[in-house]
């Protein structure tokens, strides 16, 4: 299953889009890009994108970069051990 990394296009002034186009380019992610993502406490202050449904904010594109990387890896691994665990049983 592909992750799914979602957009705000009003984020894009703290330069989300260089993320954006970076992510689209990797076939194990999905990208959406919307006009808003209701979040506009975190869309004002930082970039920011959700992962799978889940809010991943930095102070800056480059620090959302590895976060965003990283929450991907996380729960992909989560996922990875709760299939192994529901097969042992």
């Amino acid at each position: 299953m592909n992750a799914i990394v979602e957009f705000c296009a009003s984020n894009m002034h703290h330069g989300t889009d260089q993320l954006l186009r970076e992510l689209e380019e990797d076939d194990s992610i999905d990208v959406i890009e919307y006009g808003c993502l209701g979040n506009c406490g975190e869309c004002y202050l930082f970039p920011y994108a959700l992962v799978n449904g889940e809010i991943v904010a930095a102070e800056t594109v480059e620090e959302l970069t590895v976060k965003v990387r990283a929450s991907i890896a996380e729960q992909q691994a989560e996922r990875d051990a709760l299939d192994k665990l529901l097969d042992d049983l």
